[in-house]
C-alpha cells in the first residue's frame, strides 16, 4: 500500500490476495474450459475496432456486388444479409450478456473480498493499537517505579550521609572531649607540691 508520504513494505510471505483466491474461477468471463476460452475470444473480437472495420468492408462489398449485378445471390432487399446479421446478433447478444453477468458477479465478489480485507485490516489495526496502549501503560508504570526508586535512593543516600557524619563525629570529637575533661579533672604535679610545702612550715612552726 503506497501513499504520497509513506510506503508500507509487505511482510515476507504475506498473501494480500488471500480473500480473492476463492473467486479466481470468476476471472475468465466465460469459464475455464475450452469452449469458454473460444467464446471469450469471439466476444472480444466483437468489441474490437478491427471487427467493425472488416464487417463494414464486407457489407459494402456484398451490397456493391449485388447492386452492380456482378452477382445476384442476394439482390435488394438483401434478405440473406439480414439473415446473417440476425444470426450474428442471436449469438452475440447471449455472449455479451453472459460476459456482463459474470463481470457483475466478479465485481460483487471482489467488493465482498475487499470489504473482508478492510475488516481484517481494521481488526489488526485495533489489535496493534490495543497492544501499543498496553505497552504505553506498562512503560508509564515502569517510569513511575523508576521515579519512586530514584526518590528512595536519594533518601537512602541522604540518610547514609547523615549517619556517616554522625559516626565520624562520635569517633573523633566525642573521645577528644572526654580526654580533655578527664585531664581537667586530674590534679597537676605543681598543685600537689605546693600543698606539701605549705604544710611543712606549718608543722615546723
Amino acid at each position: 500500500m503506497t501513499t504520497p508520504s509513506t510506503t508500507t513494505t509487505a511482510a515476507p510471505g504475506a498473501d494480500h490476495l488471500r480473500f480473492h483466491r476463492q473467486h479466481e474461477h470468476l476471472s475468465p468471463p466465460f469459464g475455464n474450459d475450452g469452449f469458454a476460452r473460444r467464446a471469450e475470444a469471439f466476444a472480444r473480437m466483437f468489441g474490437s475496432p478491427r471487427f467493425l472495420l472488416l464487417q463494414t468492408c464486407f457489407v459494402a462489398v456484398w451490397i456493391g456486388l449485388n447492386l452492380s449485378g456482378v452477382v445476384k445471390f442476394d439482390v435488394y432487399p438483401f434478405i440473406l444479409l439480414n439473415l446473417a446479421f440476425s444470426l450474428q446478433a442471436a449469438y452475440a447478444a447471449p455472449l455479451i450478456l453472459l460476459a456482463q453477468t459474470r463481470q457483475a458477479e466478479r465485481d460483487r465478489m471482489h467488493a465482498d473480498a475487499d470489504a473482508r480485507h478492510r475488516e481484517a485490516l481494521a481488526l489488526a489495526t485495533q489489535e496493534r493499537q490495543a497492544l501499543a496502549a498496553q505497552n504505553s501503560a506498562q512503560l508509564l508504570d515502569l517510569l513511575e517505579q523508576n521515579t519512586r526508586l530514584t526518590e528512595m535512593t536519594r533518601k537512602l543516600s541522604e540518610r547514609i550521609e547523615a549517619l556517616t557524619v554522625e559516626m565520624h563525629h562520635r569517633m573523633h570529637y566525642v573521645p577528644a572531649v572526654a580526654r580533655t575533661q578527664q585531664q581537667a579533672d586530674q590534679p597537676g604535679p605543681q598543685q600537689s607540691g605546693g600543698t606539701g610545702a605549705d604544710a611543712n612550715p606549718r608543722q615546723g612552726g
